[in-house]
């Protein structure tokens, strides 16, 4: 019934609005053509019908100009599709905005997964001190990341924030005003932004999205849960922080990059608290709470512009301070405004979000080799014995006698207790290792920090792992065993509170090992590292690199955290964001205030509400093991296919994600011309499927694995595991919403050929096979038919891109045989990506 009524408010506040102001578009100054928007639908028919007709994208654009228009040059017909392409971008910008403004009509605050709704059900069952028991000590970490799925320049991004107000307003004039702006607004950097336009891209968020959001969902756990005993403590939610830190990958990124994005963090944080005293002193202007509050805040300005020092504990001393006369003196008159100001400060010290250092192992272990050659010469040694050895270095090793990556690399770590200094220790605390599969990796980063002169007790950082291929997860209990016996790292953990965090990576994963094998190793991990870190009384944290698609560990969020069970250690939910993950899931109040209290209740609900579809039986882990290794052994097939990376480089936009300067970070690792699985980055990876409108990423062998039980008579065991499990469901949901953003007939065309033919119909075979016994399975009619307002989304979305898709395959196609003006048809191709991406949302 609510599942109706939403959907039919859906129709009226999404649909019928995109509708109306749709129409407005017909009015955009576009040079030289003003008929656009008559000519689009009829590309959008040709399309649909020449799909369902079998025809290719070619015969489909060809008729389209034939039929429709008088264009007779290749040039004439280029341009009309570069405008039809910049429209389409603008239809896009205007949807994402109409659906962000209706969030608040189509959430409730007591929905599933909401703080209200969780005291509500707290009280029922009786509850409710388990709850503050479990407050106590949790937390939720949102770590932003640079990964480049936003294809949005920063102009864009504030016109599409005004337009979500007009919009809220049903003001059709600003609506208009502001859709003729986005008409004359480039949607493409015509370089690539730096890591420093990535680092304040993301820092306006925090200074105009989260500094009000945390502040508010603090108060209201706060009210909601409070008594005279319960204190929320300020960690409760975090902010983590990787552009200008993470150089996996990007050579860009440098110490003093690094340096720079830290002093702009304090800087935003700093000014945030300016602006927001400027707003207090016009309440408590009052005789001695109005001295301090001008004091303190004289001494914040002169913190932002004239470099003066100033620490947390500073600015909560004269908050204190103004408290203490506001409640002997004035009646505690609008007392609420100083502690909400305090809170504030308490959550985000002088340094907004921590700023994480990561890097590659195999880069670090270039570092140790030629730091190790540079002291001991060609001395003979291992990898263990060269770090040990380092590890009991006394002198300090002289950055300047090295070049390139190594003296940077030293220059990093050298730096981190100037950052501490500077935005406290919740600033910088942790260095994140990529590609971790053995003890090496983690002492060569202890021994960085020896070889830069720290001495053991100064050492205020958290070592973390990332394990993300599967030998990677495989060999993770094996790694941390030897780490926590090792007597160096566990007198570094004991001064570190005993606790480790773990980063466990998707994108990699189920690049490596497909989708249902990537995420049950990650499960397991998880569950083998709890039982581990408990049996040596290590206090373990994981860390979930997870990006918009289910490919890439994403789809419900809530849902996923939810249905992990007591074997798995939860004392904190830590995750990456990214790109359109950022805009569209915590793009804006609203949503972003859902969806952290999403985050926060599932961890909450996994200790305090005792569910037994969250526990695995013997029976149903044997079961998913099987289906795992069934599904990892057509997934690895396909991977072994002699045209699997031919196909990517030569059908699909692979090729053209280095082209479209939205992030600072290459496209491949490697500077071989000959282009390796191996080097293939996730998100490049992923988004190329996602072009082709084939999101193999996110269902390849799950449905092979289904049928081999179905063909052996025990389809009702999988039928079971499916009810019985929170786990498995969640996984068969997010799949099934891969494939609903999946559209094979827009590919048909490759069947035919001679040398993509045969790959092409493997593809085409698993998505069918996959999408009717998931069916099957769950008993829905339609993909995503438990939710559908997705599914709404998903179909508009779907219908406004397939003409930039026809116009994206028929350049592909005109490439591939070589016709016309290939420069012209490569940058169609490009142009292509930023509406299809942006579009899907969630989709790379």
């Amino acid at each position: 019934m609510i599942h109706d009524q939403r959907a039919e408010k859906f129709r009226q506040i999404v649909e019928n609005k995109f509708q109306i102001y749709n129409s407005l578009f017909m009015s955009l100054p576009y040079d030289k053509m003003t008929n656009i928007g008559m000519l689009l639908p009829f590309l959008y028919e040709e399309s649909r019908t020449g799909y369902e007709a079998g025809k290719t994208p070619e015969n489909i654009v060809e008729e389209f100009f034939k039929n429709h228009t008088d264009l007779q040059t290749e040039e004439q017909k280029l341009e009309l599709l570069f405008k039809i392409i910049q429209y389409i971008e603008r239809q896009v910008v205007l949807f994402d905005s109409i659906e962000d403004a209706a969030f608040p009509n189509l959430h409730s605050e007591s929905d599933n997964g909401t703080v209200t709704n969780l005291f509500e059900r707290s009280f029922q069952d009786h509850k409710i001190e388990k709850v503050r028991e479990k407050l106590k000590d949790f937390s939720v970490k949102v770590v932003f990341t640079a990964h480049p799925t936003q294809f949005y320049p920063s102009s864009v991004q504030r016109i599409i924030q005004d337009l979500r107000g007009a919009i809220t307003s049903d003001s059709v004039t600003q609506i208009d005003m502001l859709l003729q702006q986005l008409g004359k607004t480039p949607f493409v950097n015509k370089e690539k932004p730096t890591p420093i336009d990535e680092a304040l891209s993301i820092i306006s968020y925090l200074r105009y999205v989260y500094y009000d959001t945390i502040g508010e969902l603090f108060t209201k756990i706060k009210k909601t849960f409070g008594n005279g005993h319960f204190h929320l403590h300020e960690d409760i939610i975090q902010l983590g922080f990787w552009p200008g830190g993470d150089r996996d990958g990007n050579p860009f990124v440098t110490a003093e990059v690094t340096k720079r994005v830290a002093e702009e963090l304090r800087s935003a944080i700093l000014k945030s608290y300016y602006s927001h005293l400027k707003f207090i002193r016009r309440r408590l202007s009052f005789r001695g709470v109005s001295e301090v509050l001008t004091q303190l805040s004289e001494e914040l300005y002169a913190a932002i512009f004239d470099g003066k020092s100033i620490k947390a504990e500073d600015i909560l001393k004269k908050a204190n301070e103004a408290e203490k006369i506001l409640i002997n003196e004035h009646n505690s008159l609008f007392l609420d405004l100083l502690i909400n100001f305090r809170d504030r400060v308490m959550i985000f010290g002088t340094h907004f979000a921590t700023l994480d250092i990561r890097q590659d192992s195999r880069i670090h272990q270039k570092v140790i080799d030629e730091v190790y050659a540079k002291l001991y010469g060609n001395e003979e040694a291992d990898y263990e014995q060269k770090f040990n050895k380092l590890i009991q270095i006394s002198e300090t090793v002289h950055v300047e006698d090295f070049e390139d990556i190594v003296k940077d690399t030293l220059l990093t770590v050298s730096q981190v207790t100037d950052i501490q200094n500077l935005n406290g220790l919740r600033g910088m605390n942790r260095y994140i290792i990529s590609n971790s599969d053995a003890v090496k990796d983690v002492m060569n980063v202890y021994a960085f920090f020896k070889i830069c002169g720290y001495k053991d007790e100064d050492i205020n950082m958290d070592i973390v792992p990332l394990f993300e291929t599967m030998e990677g997860l495989a060999n993770a209990e094996h790694v941390m065993n030897e780490l926590y016996h090792n007597p160096v790292y566990k007198k570094h953990l004991e001064k570190r509170g005993n606790q480790q965090t773990i980063m466990l990576g998707f994108s990699d994963g189920t690049k490596d090992g497909g989708y249902l094998k990537a995420n049950w190793e990650i499960y397991k991990a998880k569950e083998v590292l709890t039982k581990l870190s408990e049996e040596n009384n290590i206090k373990v944290v994981f860390f979930d690199g997870r990006g918009g698609p289910p490919a890439r560990g994403g789809g419900k969020t809530h849902d996923f955290y939810a249905s992990q069970g007591k074997t798995i250690a939860n004392n904190k939910i830590e995750l990456t964001i990214q790109g359109q993950t950022i805009t569209s899931i915590f793009g804006n109040k609203e949503q972003a205030k859902y969806n952290f209290e999403q985050l926060l209740t599932a961890g909450v609900e996994n200790d305090v509400f005792k569910n037994s579809k969250k526990e695995l039986t013997e029976k149903e882990r044997a079961l998913i093991i099987e289906l795992a290794d069934i599904s990892y052994k057509k997934y690895s097939d396909l991977k072994a296919h002699p045209m699997f990376v031919p196909y990517l480089q030569e059908m699909s936009t692979l090729e053209y994600y280095g082209k479209t300067n939205i992030g600072s970070r290459p496209s491949k690792r490697g500077n071989g011309s000959e282009l390796r699985f191996e080097d293939l980055r996730a998100i490049p990876f992923v988004g190329s499927w996602s072009q082709l409108k084939q999101n193999v990423p996110g269902f390849f062998g799950f449905g092979y694995a289904m049928q081999k039980m179905k063909e052996q008579g025990r389809f009702e065991e999988v039928r079971e595991l499916y009810k019985g499990s929170d786990f498995f469901k969640t996984l068969v949901l997010n799949s099934m919403m891969s494939m609903n953003k999946s559209y094979f007939p827009l590919t048909y065309y490759i069947k035919n050929n001679p040398k993509f033919g045969a790959f092409w119909n493997v593809l085409f075979d698993e998505y069918e096979l996959s999408r009717d016994i998931m069916l099957e399975l769950t008993g829905f009619k339609m993909l995503q038919e438990e939710d559908p307002l997705s599914r709404k989304s998903v179909k508009i979305r779907e219908k406004i891109v397939l003409p930039l898709l026809s116009i994206q395959q028929y350049a592909l196609m005109k490439i591939q045989k070589g016709e016309g003006n290939k420069e012209a048809y490569e940058k169609l191709v490009t142009r292509s990506l930023f509406g299809n991406i942006n579009a899907s949302r969630n989709s790379a």
